[in-house]
C-alpha cells in the first residue's frame, strides 16, 4: 500500500515541502532507504546517512536543508518521536486472520462479541466474555469467567487465568501470563527472613524446627484498565484477596514481573526486567527503568522516575527522580559515585602527604 507525501503530512499534523504528490510504500532508516521509501532522518546526526541512501523523500528535523540533502520532498515534524508513533501506526500491516478457527475450543457458555477473531488451538472457558472486535491469536488459554473488553489484541501463547479482567483496547504480547498465583508462602514460626528483617540482620539465624513453606492461595484475580499494553513474557500475578490492578494507559515492557496485590496507577511505564514486589502501590505517570526493582509493601508517589537498575527499599514521595542501590535522589546518587571515582586519587594524595 502506498501513501502520498501530502497525505502522510496531513495525518501527522506536519508540514510537507517539495514534490508532495510523490508516494511511498514503507519507512526506512536513511542509509538503507530506497526510492520508494520514506527515510526517517529525525535529527542532524542522520544527515550523512541520508546521503548514503537512495530516498527521494524523508522525514527530517526542523531547520534541515532538505534540498541540499538531495531530496525531492520532505516532511518536517517538530516532535520527531511523536510523529514516528503516528507514522508507524499508519504504515503497519493489519493483523492477519478473521473469524473463529474450527480448531478453537470454546465453551458453549462463553460469550463472544461481534467481529471477534479467534485463532487455532485457543481455548476459552465457561462464562468467559470477549468484547467486540477483539483479536485473539493461536494457542491462547482463557480461563473460565475471564472478561476481555472490546478491541483488544491477545497474541500467541498468552495465558489469562481465572479472575482476570481486561479493559478495552488492551494489547497483550506473546507468552504473557496474567493471573497466575502470587509468590506467597509462610512458615509456622517466624522464618529466618522475617527475623533478619525485624532485627536488620543483627541476630544469628538457625535451622528452624519446621521449615515447611505453607502456600497462600491467590483468590483476588487481576484487573487491567483500558489502553494497557503488556510486553512479551511478562507476568502479572493475581492478588491474594483483592485484585492486583494495572491502571488505564500503562505500558509494561517485556520480562517484567508485577507481584500479587500490587497497584500500578495510570499512564505508567515499566521497562524491561523491572520487578515490583507484592502489595506495593505505584502512583500515576511513574516511570520504572529497566532492571529496576521495588521492594514489597512500598508506596511510590505520582510522577516518580526510577533510573535503570535502581532498587527501591523505602517509600518515594511524588515527583522525585531516584537512582542507585539503594535508590536515592538522583543528585545525591551522582554526587556519591563521583566521590567514589575520586577516592583512589584522594587516597594516593593522602599517602604522599603522610
Amino acid at each position: 500500500m502506498t501513501h502520498l507525501v501530502k497525505d502522510i503530512a496531513a495525518a501527522l499534523g506536519a508540514e510537507a515541502f517539495g514534490a508532495v504528490d510523490l508516494s511511498v510504500s514503507a519507512a526506512s532508516e536513511p542509509a538503507s532507504a530506497g526510492p520508494d521509501d520514506l527515510a526517517l532522518a529525525l535529527s542532524p546526526a542522520y544527515g550523512d546517512a541520508l546521503k548514503q541512501g537512495r530516498a527521494k523523500v524523508a522525514m527530517v528535523w526542523p531547520g534541515a536543508d532538505w534540498q541540499a540533502l538531495g531530496l525531492e520532498a520532505a516532511i518536517i515534524a517538530p516532535r520527531a518521536r511523536l510523529a514516528m508513533a503516528q507514522l508507524t501506526q499508519m504504515l503497519d500491516q493489519p493483523l492477519a486472520g478473521d473469524g473463529i478457527s474450527a480448531l478453537a475450543a470454546i465453551d458453549p457458555e462463553a460469550r463472544i462479541g461481534a467481529d471477534v477473531r479467534i485463532g487455532a488451538f485457543t481455548v476459552i472457558g465457561a462464562g468467559a466474555e470477549v468484547g467486540a472486535k477483539t483479536w485473539i491469536a493461536d494457542h491462547v488459554s482463557i480461563a473460565e469467567g475471564v472478561f476481555i473488553g472490546a478491541g483488544c489484541q491477545i497474541h500467541a501463547g498468552v495465558r489469562l487465568q481465572r479472575g482476570t479482567r481486561l479493559g478495552a483496547g488492551v494489547i497483550v504480547q506473546p507468552n504473557v501470563v496474567i493471573g497466575g498465583d502470587g509468590f506467597s508462602f509462610v512458615t509456622a514460626a517466624p522464618s529466618n527472613v522475617e527475623l533478619a528483617r525485624e532485627t536488620l540482620g543483627e541476630m544469628s539465624l538457625s535451622v528452624p524446627d519446621d521449615p515447611t513453606w505453607h502456600r497462600i492461595h491467590s483468590l483476588g484475580g487481576v484487573v487491567i484498565g483500558d489502553d494497557v499494553e503488556i510486553g512479551a513474557n511478562s507476568c502479572v500475578d493475581a492478588g491474594t484477596i483483592r485484585a492486583t490492578q494495572i491502571g488505564d494507559g500503562t505500558k509494561i515492557d517485556c520480562l517484567v514481573q508485577v507481584g500479587h496485590n500490587v497497584i500500578v496507577g495510570q499512564h505508567c511505564l515499566l521497562c524491561a526486567q523491572a520487578g515490583v514486589a507484592g502489595s506495593s502501590v505505584i502512583g500515576d505517570r511513574v516511570v520504572v527503568g529497566g532492571k529496576a526493582g521495588i521492594a514489597d509493601n512500598l508506596k511510590i508517589g505520582d510522577d516518580v522516575v526510577l533510573g535503570g537498575g535502581s532498587v527501591v527499599l523505602s517509600n518515594v514521595p511524588a515527583g522525585r527522580v531516584m537512582m542507585g542501590y539503594p535508590a536515592t535522589k538522583m543528585q545525591t546518587h551522582i554526587e556519591g559515585y563521583k566521590a567514589l571515582r575520586r577516592l583512589p586519587r584522594t587516597l594516593r594524595n593522602l599517602a604522599k602527604r603522610g
